[in-house]
């Protein structure tokens, strides 16, 4: 894992697209879309069905990895009305059971309360953890002492080789009072993100986390 530090607190990236805070023994991750593979073949889009078992797959191994006390989820747990990948979801959190689930709510997470209390999720709509605010969605007005985690977004940077070679990869990134989080899910896309210059940026390559906050970004 790689480490930083943001607004004075100490955290760790993980090339599963995680945070591990460990000021607070919690494990951060942002938009998951479980049940998005299943919404799709529903619908009669033909989406490998492994797909859903690689998000969860790497949710488990970054839980039996890094062993945190808590999981908080920045939105989109679950991409949209109920089916059967939240029955093998709750099958994770029941082994787990020693980890809170925690999910702060974003614009996909639409299934009723009851859905959420019967896996024992504790579900806010913000969550303050010292000077930061967890959201789902980036805050677009906030006070200097404070500062935005967030998902939502997808970001992805674009970087270009000496020749014409290009590439855009899913990464976290860190400005001055907010960060985004990348997907944690599949099939999420990206979304190219503009840095300034004195942000941070960390780009997700198969199994590392490289910093190329002063690489040549295509700004």
């Amino acid at each position: 894992m790689t480490e930083l530090t943001i607004a004075g607190e100490n955290f760790s990236l993980h090339a599963h697209k995680a945070m591990y805070w460990k000021k607070h023994d919690a494990l951060l991750l942002a938009d998951l879309h479980l049940g998005k593979v299943n919404h799709f073949r529903k619908a009669g889009i033909p989406v490998p069905s492994k797909a859903n078992d690689r998000n969860l797959e790497m949710l488990i191994e970054l839980l039996q990895q890094v062993k945190p006390a808590r999981l908080i989820c920045l939105g989109d747990l679950f991409h949209s009305h109920y089916n059967q990948e939240w029955e093998v979801f709750g099958e994770v959190i029941k082994h787990f059971s020693h980890v809170s689930f925690e999910l702060v709510l974003g614009n996909h997470d639409i299934m009723s309360e009851l859905q959420y209390t019967r896996k024992g999720i504790i579900v806010h709509d913000e969550l303050v953890l010292d000077q930061f605010i967890l959201t789902h969605h980036p805050m677009e007005e906030i006070d200097a002492a404070q500062y935005n985690m967030a998902g939502h977004v997808h970001p992805g940077v674009h970087l270009r080789g000496k020749g014409r070679q290009a590439i855009t990869l899913p990464c976290f990134y860190f400005g001055k009072n907010h960060a985004l989080l990348p997907a944690f899910g599949m099939f999420t896309g990206l979304a190219r993100i503009q840095p300034k210059k004195d942000d941070r940026v960390f780009a997700i390559v198969e199994d590392k986390v490289i910093d190329v906050s002063i690489l040549g970004s295509d700004r």
